[in-house]
C-alpha cells in the first residue's frame, strides 16, 4: 500500500489532513524499526547457534516473510517490484538451506548486522532527533501564537513589533524544522528500500557459499542476486538523481514557500479565528479555512470540537471581503466577510498583516495587494544555434571521447562550463567556438551539452506530453509501453522530435562503446531523464515519478531502431492499455519457483572414489584434504549489465563441471568499481549523482 508524499508547501500551511499523512509515516518508520530490530536479533541467533542452526534459520526466514515493503507513490517500477518481492524469495531459499545443513559464514555479522545497526541508529535514530525538536519548536510556536494573537492593539507600537518579531522567528524555526523532518522520514522512507535488502542479499550470499556441500544452490541463487542487486543498483541510482531534485525543491520552499502552490489545491488555505457571540460574551473559534476563488466558496473546519457534538466542515459562498479598521475592534489583523448561508457579517482574524493581505487578495477584498512577479532564470531556447550548439558537442564526443571512462557521469569544471556556454550562444558571434581547442576537455563539453538540455524554456520531450509518457512508463504490460512511447515520439513538435532524435541516437552510440566508457542504457537513463523530461510543477510527488522519466529514456535508447523506423500504423492515437487484471509481460525475479535438479554428490570416501565410473561429474579430492571454504567478500559482487554481452565461461577450483554448470564472471564488475570511485570522490555514497550535478 503506497503513501501519499509529503508536499514542502504543505510544512508552511500544518494541516490537520497533512499531520495525519505525518502520522502514516511515523507508523510505518517504527514499523520499519521494529523489522530491522527482529533481522538483527534473529541474525545473531542464527550466527551464534550453530547447535540450533535449524530453527534459527526457520525463525529467520518466517521474519522476512512477515514484512511488506511500502512505498511513496502509486506504481512500482519493475526494479521496485523485484525488491518488494525478495523478502518472500529470500525466506523461501532459507527453508531451503535449511534442508541441505548450511553452515554459517564467517563474516556474517559485517555483512548483516553492522549496516542495519548502522542504518537503524543512524538514519531512524536521526529522524526521531528530527521530530522531537519538530514537536517541540511547533508547541514552542503555536503556545507563542495563541499568547501574540490574544495581544490588545492598544499596546505601544513598539511593544507590537518586538512581538510581531518574536512570532515571525518562532514560525521561521517552526517551518525550518518541519522542512527538515519531512524530508529526513521520506528520504528514510525512500532509502530502506537498498538500506535493508542489500545486507541482507550480502548476508544471503555468503551464507551460500561459504559452504562447499552447497555449491549446486548457490549457482542457482547467484542470477537471481545478480538481477536483484541490479534492480537495487537502479532504484539508488532513481533514488540519487531524485534526492538532487527534491533538495532543490527544499531550498526554493525555504526562500519563498507561498510561491509554491499545488495544481488542484484552493486557491488560499490556513488557520483563522473567528469571531463568535454568545450569551456570556464574545469568544474566538479557531478554524482551518480552504477558500476557492473561481467558486467563491469558503469551507471552514471547526478545530475545537464542543463536548458531546461533532461538528463538520461548514461551506460557505462569499458575497464580499472588507479589511476591518482597526479603530473598530481590539483584535489585530481582522477582516470582515458576508455569505449566502449566514446573515451579517462574520469576522474573521488572519495569523499576521502579511497573512490578511493574502486572504483579502484571494477574496477580491476592497485592499487587495499584488505580489510583483518572480523573475526567473535566463532559459534557453530550442532554436538553430541551439541545433548547432548540440551537433558540434556530439561530433567532437563521438570523434575524441566516446571510449572515455564515464563519459556523461564525470562532471567538468563549473567555470568551464559557464565560459563554453557564453562564448557559443554570445549574441553578437553565436556559434563562434572552436571545440578542438585545447581549453575544452569532454568533461566540459559533455556537462556543457547537459546544462543546455536542462536549462530549455520547456524539456525537450515537452511538458504537454510529459504525463502521458511517465504513465506509459507505469504501465505493467511491456508491449504497452513501448507501444506507447513509440505513438507519442511522434506526437512532439517536429523540431522537439528532431532534436530527440539526434540525442537518442547518440546515445545509443554511446552504450554500444560501453565495454570501454561503461555507460549502459540505464546509465544514461538515469543522467538524460530528468534532462529530456520534467513536469512542470516543482512538487515532491513529480520528483518520485523521475525514475519513470528514466525509464522512457531507456526504452527509447533499446528500441532506437524500431521507434525511429517511421511512425505506427495508428498514430493518431497510442494504443488502449490493457486492464489491470492482466498478468504481467515482464514477471518479477524469482529463484524458490526454479526447477528442481538433481543434486550432485561432491564429496566422497576414498573407497567410492576407487569404484566411482570416469564420466562421474563429481570433482574428486585427494584423500585427507580438507574441502575448501570460500570466504565471503567484504560486499557482494557486482551486478551484471542489463544487456550482458556473451563470454567465455572460466573454470573455477574445486567447483563441479558437467551439468552442474559453470559460474561465469561478472560483465559489469570493473564498471561498477568505477562508479564507486566516483562517488567516492564526489561524496557520500548515497550523495548526488556526479551526472546530474552540471
Amino acid at each position: 500500500m503506497g503513501h501519499p508524499p509529503l508536499e514542502f508547501s504543505d510544512c508552511y500551511l500544518d494541516s490537520p489532513d497533512f499531520r495525519e499523512r505525518l502520522k502514516c509515516y511515523e507508523q510505518e518508520l517504527e514499523r520499519t524499526n521494529k523489522f530491522i530490530k527482529d533481522v538483527i536479533k534473529d541474525g545473531n541467533a542464527l550466527i551464534s547457534a550453530m547447535r540450533n542452526y535449524s530453527s534459527a534459520v526457520q525463525k529467520f526466514s518466517q521474519t522476512l516473510q512477515s514484512f511488506q515493503f511500502d512505498f511513496i507513490g502509486d506504481t512500482l517500477t519493475d526494479d521496485e517490484i523485484n525488491i518488494a518481492e525478495s523478502f518472500k524469495e529470500f525466506a523461501e531459499l532459507l527453508n531451503e538451506v535449511e534442508n541441505e545443513r548450511m553452515m554459517m559464514v564467517h563474516n556474517a555479522s559485517d555483512l548483516l548486522i553492522k549496516p542495519l545497526e548502522n542504518f537503524r541508529k543512524e538514519q531512524i535514530g536521526f529522524t526521531k532527533e528530527r521530530k522531537k525538536k519538530f514537536e517541540k519548536d511547533g508547541e514552542r510556536f503555536y503556545s507563542l501564537l495563541d499568547r501574540h494573537l490574544h495581544l490588545s492593539s492598544k499596546k505601544k507600537e513598539s511593544q507590537l513589533q518586538e512581538a510581531d518579531l518574536q512570532v515571525d522567528k518562532e514560525r521561521h524555526n517552526f517551518f525550518e524544522s518541519s522542512l527538515d523532518y519531512v524530508y529526513q522520514i521520506q528520504e528514510v522512507q525512500e532509502s530502506k528500500k537498498f538500506n535493508i535488502v542489500e545486507p541482507v542479499l550480502a548476508f544471503l550470499h555468503s551464507l551460500f557459499i561459504s559452504n562447499s556441500l552447497t555449491v549446486e544452490l548457490t549457482q542457482d541463487f547467484l542470477p537471481y542476486k545478480q538481477q536483484l542487486q541490479l534492480s537495487l543498483q537502479n532504484t539508488r541510482n532513481h533514488f540519487s538523481s531524485t534526492r538532487e531534485e527534491m533538495e532543490e525543491l527544499k531550498k526554493r520552499m525555504k526562500e519563498a514557500p507561498q510561491t509554491c502552490k499545488l495544481p488542484g489545491q484552493p486557491t488560499i488555505e490556513g488557520y483563522l479565528y473567528t469571531q463568535e457571540k454568545w450569551a456570556l460574551g464574545i469568544s474566538w473559534v479557531k478554524y482551518y479555512c480552504q477558500y476557492e476563488k473561481e467558486t467563491k466558496t469558503l469551507t471552514m473546519t471547526p478545530m475545537e470540537q464542543k463536548p458531546g457534538a461533532k461538528q463538520g466542515p461548514l461551506d460557505l459562498t462569499l458575497k464580499y471581503c472588507v479589511r476591518r479598521k482597526t479603530e473598530s475592534i481590539d483584535k489585530r489583523f481582522c477582516f470582515d466577510i458576508e455569505t449566502n448561508e449566514r446573515p451579517g457579517t462574520i469576522t474573521l482574524q488572519a495569523l499576521s498583516e502579511a497573512n490578511r493581505r493574502l486572504w483579502m487578495e484571494a477574496m477580491d477584498g476592497k485592499e487587495p495587494i499584488y505580489h510583483s512577479p518572480i523573475t526567473k532564470q535566463q532559459e534557453m531556447e530550442l532554436n538553430e544555434v541551439g541545433f548547432k550548439f548540440v551537433r558540434k558537442c556530439i561530433n567532437i564526443i563521438e570523434t575524441k571521447g566516446i571510449k572515455t571512462e564515464g563519459l556523461y557521469r564525470t562532471v567538468g569544471s563549473n567555470i568551464q562550463v559557464q565560459k563554453l556556454l557564453n562564448a557559443f550562444f554570445d549574441p553578437k558571434c553565436p556559434g563562434d567556438v572552436d571545440f578542438h581547442n585545447s581549453d575544452w576537455d569532454i568533461k566540459t563539453i559533455t556537462s556543457s551539452l547537459k546544462f543546455y538540455l536542462r536549462n530549455l524554456s520547456e524539456p525537450v520531450m515537452t511538458y504537454r506530453l510529459h504525463k502521458e509518457l511517465v504513465s506509459a512508463a507505469k504501465s505493467d504490460n511491456l508491449d504497452y509501453r513501448l507501444g506507447a512511447i513509440h505513438s507519442l515520439v511522434y506526437k512532439l513538435p517536429e523540431k522537439n522530435r528532431e532534436m530527440l532524435e539526434l540525442l537518442i541516437r547518440h546515445l545509443v552510440n554511446v552504450c554500444e562503446h560501453s565495454k570501454e566508457n561503461l555507460m549502459t542504457p540505464s546509465n544514461m537513463g538515469v543522467i538524460f531523464g530528468p534532462t529530456l523530461m520534467r513536469a512542470q510543477e516543482d512538487t515532491v510527488a513529480a520528483m518520485m515519478n523521475i525514475k519513470f522519466q528514466n525509464i522512457v529514456v531507456e526504452i527509447l535508447i533499446e528500441h532506437f531502431g524500431k521507434i525511429y523506423l517511421g511512425p505506427p500504423e495508428e498514430s493518431a492515437a497510442p494504443p488502449v492499455p490493457p486492464p489491470r487484471v492482466t498478468a504481467r509481460r515482464h514477471k518479477p525475479i524469482t529463484i524458490s519457483k526454479r526447477l528442481q535438479r538433481e543434486r550432485t554428490v561432491f564429496y566422497t570416501s576414498p573407497l567410492d572414489e576407487s569404484e566411482g565410473d570416469g564420466d562421474s561429474c563429481s570433482k574428486v579430492r585427494p584423500p585427507g584434504e580438507k574441502p575448501t571454504i570460500i570466504r565471503p567478500p567484504v560486499r557482494p559482487p557486482d551486478p551484471p549489465c542489463r544487456a550482458a554481452t556473451p563470454q567465455k565461461p572460466e573454470p573455477k577450483p574445486d567447483i563441479v563441471a558437467g551439468n552442474a554448470g559453470e559460474i561465469t564472471s561478472s560483465v559489469v564488475a570493473s564498471r561498477t568499481r568505477f562508479f564507486e570511485t566516483a562517488s567516492r570522490k564526489t561524496g557520500s555514497s548515497q550523495g548526488r549523482l556526479p551526472g546530474d550535478e552540471s
